[in-house]
């Protein structure tokens, strides 16, 4: 009861609350919620430590630009937030840099929890997809074409909501992509079982708590 009226308490600023609405679906860098919601550095930074106090957020350092943080919702404090309702889009598009791991199994994840449609791509494909990738969506069920990576400019279309899982993808896309961030760590460089597991696993609690707040389509 004590954290979690903290975490009430924390929230009931009209601004932390707006940023929670925004963490709530996705990550964001510091900057980005800055310019979200039209206010000075100093006084984000001043929000943030209050949520990230209470525990309501947590911080990870880019992959790709290391000087550069996200932030995003403890899992742990979303049964305290509601999280705003969004209109269905027509598809959701995962996309990390390589379209060989995350955005692969976060699509295989999203269409067997989900009735919309999702596709998966990458801003520098690889040839194949990684086979630590193929045989974790196996061993929870799912399959992935181990021969099929394609590139976003590819696959996406008007309509799309573009989900970038990977750090160096929603770094270089454009901004007038419509999109949202989820910072997943990258399994690929540690090459382990275990890191494959932990990507699969971020990915499935995030897809499980936001597929449910987009609407169904008509």
């Amino acid at each position: 009861m004590t954290a979690r009226a903290r975490i009430h308490a924390a929230l009931g600023d009209p601004a932390r609350l707006a940023i929670a609405d925004i963490l709530a679906a996705g990550d964001a860098s510091p900057g980005e919620i800055g310019a979200r919601l039209e206010l000075p550095t100093n006084l984000v930074a001043h929000h943030l430590k209050v949520l990230e106090d209470a525990g309501v957020i947590g911080r990870s350092r880019s992959e790709a630009d290391r000087r550069r943080t996200y932030v995003r919702l403890r899992p742990q404090a979303l049964s305290a937030l509601r999280s705003p309702a969004l209109s269905a889009p027509r598809r959701v598009v995962f996309v990390c840099t390589a379209n060989s791991a995350r955005s692969q199994l976060a699509a295989a994840l999203w269409s067997a929890a989900s009735t919309v449609p999702a596709a998966s791509a990458g801003t520098q494909p690889a040839p194949r997809v990684h086979p630590k990738a193929v045989r974790t969506a196996k061993r929870h069920g799912l399959h992935l074409d181990p021969d099929r990576t394609s590139r976003l400019g590819e696959v996406e279309a008007d309509g799309d909501l573009v989900i970038a899982v990977c750090d160096h993808a929603h770094e270089s896309l454009p901004a007038n992509v419509l999109r949202l961030h989820w910072s997943v760590p990258d399994p690929v460089p540690a090459g382990t079982d275990a890191a494959f597991e932990d990507a699969y696993a971020d990915l499935a609690a995030r897809i499980s708590r936001f597929h449910p707040v987009l609407e169904s389509p008509s």
